[in-house]
């Protein structure tokens, strides 16, 4: 028997992931008829995950190194928008009991995305996003953000040779707007949330030509947030943690790497334990936290957003459901927490840890200690923390 064909996509075509309905591969799709994300489906075999798991010593420490588990058609070096994005270290904590003391006998490592290219996790979805635009024919792109997608979109557009288009509220930090002018995208400052961006540059019209790559609007941003839980699985010799604590926007990662998972025990890599995920948010910004503990399976919109750590500022997500569906798959949790304490927990972590944290961190380290004081990670725990931004984005 032959080993199965290694650097070309397995991806096979798009499906809907309320109905199952199908979409063709090489066709353009945003939403589905039925409103909801589409999902990359692939042909997984253990044959393929153990031809895979031979080659990956041998490539590259970046997300093209999954290249057959990306939908990019044509992924060669020449071919492919490539900034360097991916390939983030795990770094363990191992001063964490110094300034966290319940967290003795709990193994914590900081997944480091404020490494990637333009300083953020954004980089990994807008770089498959921008990939498959351009490979399907789009004349130019655009995003409402609250900031770090913005300057993603804006690098990878740019290294792409694709006119951007960008909006904001109107309070974003002048730093995000200037990094997007600086290569070339159009800024429109307009809102007073993301929402209210979103509207004013779908009112803008020429959508044939700007193409919509807003999160879960499409189906390839999934598909560039899942390498971290596909590094995750390889930075770990394909075991699992026991939680990852996420600090949820739109939520793109959570969905990206439960998506992983299922494809990495597809490919026979992994077995069906699951990492508990937890879902952090913003007392101020909410809406999975209080559907999750609402029971429901859908997130009503939060009403008047009141944070200034905007990459959380999200006050509603197409893609609810799926994120609810793996907090309860995993048995995960979903917190709020309390934006006044960022401060603090920042301090500590710099001189503690020698770590500089951009604000999504601070909030995920606030979850973590509410976790670990409950009770509810024990010892013993491998315990996964995403810094998701440099704090120089802000």
């Amino acid at each position: 028997m032959t080993d199965p064909v290694l650097d070309q996509t397995w991806a096979c075509e798009l499906r809907c992931s309320a109905t199952g309905t199908t979409h063709p591969l090489n066709e353009p799709a945003f939403l589905s008829p039925a409103g909801k994300p589409w999902l990359v489906q692939y042909q997984l075999s253990q044959a393929k995950g153990e031809a895979l798991r031979r080659a990956l010593p041998h490539r590259p420490w970046s997300l093209w190194r999954y290249r057959e588990l990306l939908p990019v058609i044509d992924a060669t070096e020449t071919a492919r928008v490539d900034l360097g994005e991916g390939g983030t270290p795990l770094v363990p904590l191992r001063r964490a009991s110094s300034w966290l003391p319940e967290a003795e006998g709990v193994e914590l490592l900081l997944k480091q995305e404020a490494l990637n290219p333009t300083g953020s996790f954004k980089d990994r979805g807008l770089s498959l996003a921008v990939n498959r635009a351009r490979e399907l024919g789009a004349r130019g792109v655009q995003l409402p953000s609250a900031g770090n997608a913005a300057i993603a979109l804006s690098a990878y557009a740019a290294a792409a040779g694709l006119p951007a288009r960008v909006a904001m509220p109107r309070d974003t930090p002048s730093v995000v707007i200037d990094r997007c002018r600086e290569v070339g995208a159009e800024v429109f400052t307009e809102g007073s949330s993301l929402v209210e961006s979103g509207a004013f540059l779908a009112a803008q019209g020429d959508h044939g030509n700007f193409w919509n790559l807003a999160t879960l609007k499409e189906p390839y941003r999934a598909e560039g947030k899942k390498t971290m839980g596909l590094e995750i699985a390889e930075q770990f010799n394909w075991q699992l943690p026991d939680w990852i604590l996420y600090p949820t926007g739109g939520g793109t990662g959570i969905v990206g790497m439960a998506k992983a998972f299922d494809e990495l025990e597809g490919l026979g890599l992994i077995g069906s334990k699951r990492p508990r995920f937890v879902v952090v948010q913003m007392n101020g910004c909410a809406p999975i936290v209080r559907a999750f503990e609402l029971g429901t399976s859908h997130a009503e919109p939060w009403q008047a957003p009141k944070t200034k750590v905007w990459g959380l500022r999200v006050p509603i997500a197409v893609g609810d459901f799926l994120i609810l569906d793996a907090l309860n798959k995993t048995e995960g949790r979903a917190l709020a927490v309390d934006e006044d304490r960022l401060p603090e927990v920042t301090e500590r972590f710099r001189t503690h840890e020698g770590h500089l944290l951009g604000p999504e961190g601070a909030a995920v380290l606030l979850a973590l200690e509410q976790l670990l004081s409950d009770g509810t990670i024990e010892q013993n725990s491998r315990v996964v923390l995403f810094q998701t931004g440099h704090p120089a984005n802000y």
